[in-house]
């Protein structure tokens, strides 16, 4: 692999950065893919869009899989993080499949896949596991082969490549617009932020449009870490980091590139207000 975008060795398979001798490749195969130095990350270069952004591959895969997979259980959930595509949830909806959200972090989806209740498990880092073709288990921690493998297949069996089928559910289900960013944060910030509840956020507005929902657990409780702030369509989620004086904040929206730009504008704003709120009551 190339460097990456920073002059860094990262051996990030989602990166065109690390990518880009895999991608200078596209023309001459159907499909190509590569793994990180673990085999644990997968990245699936198309003749017709190159490198897919994870979250492009995983909804496309998780609406090929759910449909090609006669002996998985008809109650087998989809899992999928916080900060992963709405796009998932969609495709979840439109299968009549139940989805099984998560905090960041594989070990999430162990329980699920081990018992059978999942049959798919996915985070936006191109990280991912599904059952196998009879619906047992295959791995409880994220395989890079598998998905790398199942992009031959798909190419394959139906003539046409990933990157191709997936510019047709957007027009079925919306084309999103995904971006993280990041932010300085002191070590005070950061705790707070991890602690933060619902409801911090007072904001009833993200982007022109009308926040529907805010977390800081998911389903069962567990805690995300953050905050996720949801709209019909835009949504954000902040998180600190735990390796550097930053917090993240993940954010799609389905209006395009100028509208998800408001959106990061906006999630930082609410973010800082709420944790200036959180300082100046301690």
């Amino acid at each position: 692999m190339t460097l990456d975008w920073d002059g860094q060795i990262r051996m990030d398979p989602s990166s065109p950065y690390a990518m880009k001798r895999l991608i200078g490749l596209k023309d001459q195969y159907e499909v190509a893919f590569a793994c990180d130095t673990d085999h644990d990350r997968h990245g699936i270069v198309t003749k017709s869009v190159g490198l897919m952004p994870p979250n492009h591959y995983l909804s496309f895969a998780i609406y090929y899989l759910f449909q090609h997979r006669p002996n998985w259980s008809g109650h087998a959930a989809v899992g999928k993080t916080v900060v992963s595509s709405q796009l998932i949830d969609r495709i979840t909806a439109g299968l009549g499949r139940k989805l099984f959200e998560v905090p960041v972090g594989f070990k999430w989806f162990v329980d699920g896949l081990l018992d059978g209740s999942l049959a798919f498990g996915g985070e936006e880092s191109a990280g991912a596991s599904f059952a196998r073709l009879d619906g047992n288990v295959w791995i409880t921690d994220k395989d890079g082969i598998t998905p790398a493998l199942l992009a031959g297949e798909i190419t394959a069996k139906l003539g046409r490549d990933p990157g191709e089928i997936y510019k047709q559910l957007t027009e079925e289900y919306g084309e999103p617009c995904y971006e993280r960013i990041e932010a300085a944060a002191t070590p005070e910030q950061q705790q707070n932020l991890a602690g933060l509840s619902a409801e911090a956020i007072r904001d009833s507005f993200l982007a022109g449009e009308k926040i529907e929902s805010v977390i800081s657990a998911a389903h069962d409780g567990s805690p995300i870490g953050g905050l996720k702030v949801m709209s019909k369509s835009p949504w954000f989620a902040a998180r600190p980091s735990g390796t550097e004086s930053i917090y993240k904040i993940y954010a799609e929206s389905f209006h395009g590139e100028a509208h998800l730009r408001l959106v990061l504008e906006e999630a930082q704003t609410i973010v800082n207000r709420a944790l200036a709120k959180t300082g100046s009551s301690e």
